[in-house]
């Protein structure tokens, strides 16, 4: 197998519980990221539709607003405007910045509201075009709502788009490139270990051959002796007829022909 493809690991039953583990944690992780990347695309799709949708709702919104504020113009005269920027002290209108969690990923949510008194601007136009100027503010702050709401969404959606783009690299990583360097080691570990266990057999039946062989070129040589101890045994003359002589040293001592080995403990 290549070794480019696996982890450089010594082929051991311990190497091969951590290399199943990591294995089992590679897998588990796939998952849970692969969810991740399926809510948070879910989300993206849901955020474009509604930048789609506020988008094409700005343009009929700045039209409106656009054409309000030519109406109080036309109405209250070009010097209205002087009066409103001087009756105005502080913006009312505030945004609040919250964080919305999507499977681990903060997106950042603008909302919008009103804040303060009623102002003197609210008092511009009694004399005449008082109506116009009204309908006007709330043109502009209807623009303004959505101007947020579209801010927004669209921070959430270039959010999205970065978090997306990290988890599938990581799911891809997982999939493409660690599970399956894991799964090379572990099947290179259970082949190795396999060739070990078959070495090892072969060597207990060459050693239990060997000693069957040495018991049996024992029990051939003890039979050997026995059978010459008997025959030796059967025929203590010299094949003369004339019997034992004292003087013959070939007999020996009689005690010592019937000698046994010594035993060694």
């Amino acid at each position: 197998m290549s070794t480019t493809n696996r982890l450089t690991v010594v082929p051991t039953v311990t190497v091969l519980a951590v290399i199943k583990t990591r294995l089992t944690g590679a897998q588990m992780g796939f998952r849970l990221l692969k969810k991740k990347a399926d809510a948070l695309t879910m989300r993206y799709r849901m955020i474009l539709k509604k930048i789609v949708e506020a988008k094409t709702k700005m343009g009929a919104t700045m039209k409106a607003s656009s054409f309000a504020l030519t109406e109080a113009k036309y109405v209250a005269g070009e010097g209205i405007k002087h009066s409103i920027i001087d009756s105005v002290g502080a913006a009312n209108v505030r945004v609040l910045a919250q964080t919305d969690n999507v499977a681990g990923v903060k997106l950042p949510k603008f909302q919008h509201y009103l804040e303060g008194v009623e102002s003197k601007a609210d008092m511009t136009g009694l004399g005449k075009g008082g109506k116009q100027l009204q309908n006007c503010k709330k043109a502009y702050l209807a623009s303004v709502g959505l101007l947020v709401e579209l801010a927004s969404l669209q921070t959430a959606f270039i959010t999205l788009d970065l978090a997306i783009k990290t988890t599938n690299r990581r799911v891809n990583a997982l999939e493409n490139v660690v599970t399956p360097r894991l799964e090379n080691t572990v099947s290179y570990i259970k082949g190795e270990l396999d060739e070990l266990e078959r070495e090892e057999f072969f060597r207990l039946k060459k050693v239990q051959a060997k000693k069957k062989k040495d018991m049996a070129e024992k029990d051939v040589l003890l039979k050997a002796k026995v059978a010459l101890e008997a025959l030796g045994s059967s025929n203590p003359g010299n094949g003369n007829g004339n019997g034992a002589s004292y003087g013959d040293d070939n007999n020996g001592n009689m005690l010592e022909q019937a000698r046994d080995e010594d035993l060694l403990f």
